[in-house]
């Protein structure tokens, strides 16, 4: 058996604090194949086309938050030593795709790409650009690459199954559920799986939700494989921080 966590968005500097010391916690005692964050490790709010030309343009750090990034990345580590992958967000991309429009000439560095910002050699993290396929037939990618969104919980997953031909767990509309389609072909019946793994955000921290709120669900994933046979596990995340898997709570003290 091949177990993979898999972290949603978390939008640092916007994480929630204890969830996400929780969900590490659950990393270290149970010690997994690989952890995949699925994209949206940082938020960047500074440098993006919704700051150009305001006074938000200018305001914060994109250091100071890689430096909060890299605090969790080596909190992870701390009693982790397996794999661990992060799938490029929209959000991880932001400084560096705001400097290959409004300054390519700075952009030929490439310090600010994300791998370089959060020093992935450092904590052994590898960056994925795209897709993850971690079976022939199962592929994880952040969601922001030209699919079908969908308010209802797991069907933008389900949309980007059905298009790209395989099973499909994602992150990015910060919903949390898994969806199925099964179509017959020659006789023999399949299944498309949509997974969507929720947020590990302190939505009260995001100043651009007013109202300190959104259709949304906190929470990850837990994905086992044993050859073809693949499961994945949308774990919710209660208020306090606490979730359940495996019949064991985490948090909630």
């Amino acid at each position: 058996m091949h177990r993979i966590v898999v972290i949603s968005d978390t939008q640092i500097p916007y994480e929630d604090k204890k969830a996400l010391r929780n969900v590490i916690d659950y990393i270290h005692r149970a010690q997994p194949d690989e952890v995949v964050q699925i994209g949206d490790w940082m938020d960047f709010p500074q440098p993006s086309r919704w700051s150009k030309d305001t006074r938000a343009e200018f305001e914060g750090s994109v250091f100071k938050d890689a430096e909060v990034g890299k605090k969790w990345l080596a909190e992870l580590r701390d009693d982790y030593a397996g794999p661990v992958k992060i799938i490029e967000g929209n959000h991880d991309s932001r400084p560096a795709d705001y400097l290959r429009k409004w300054a390519p000439a700075l952009a030929e560095s490439q310090e600010f790409d994300l791998d370089r910002l959060l020093d992935f050699d450092t904590y052994k993290v590898e960056l994925i650009r795209g897709f993850y396929d971690f079976t022939t037939s199962w592929t994880m990618t952040h969601g922001h690459l030209g699919f079908s969104l969908s308010q209802i919980a797991g069907r933008t997953a389900q949309n980007a199954a059905n298009k790209i031909g395989k099973s499909v767990v994602m992150g990015h509309t910060h919903r949390l559920a898994r969806s199925a389609e099964s179509y017959g072909k020659e006789g023999v019946l399949y299944t498309r799986v949509g997974v969507e793994v929720g947020h590990l955000m302190d939505v009260k921290r995001a100043g651009y939700l007013k109202s300190g709120g959104a259709n949304w669900e906190k929470g990850f994933a837990v994905v086992d494989i044993d050859g073809s046979n693949v499961t994945a596990v949308p774990i919710p995340v209660a208020r306090n921080g606490s979730f359940i898997v495996d019949g064991k709570t985490y948090g909630g003290k």
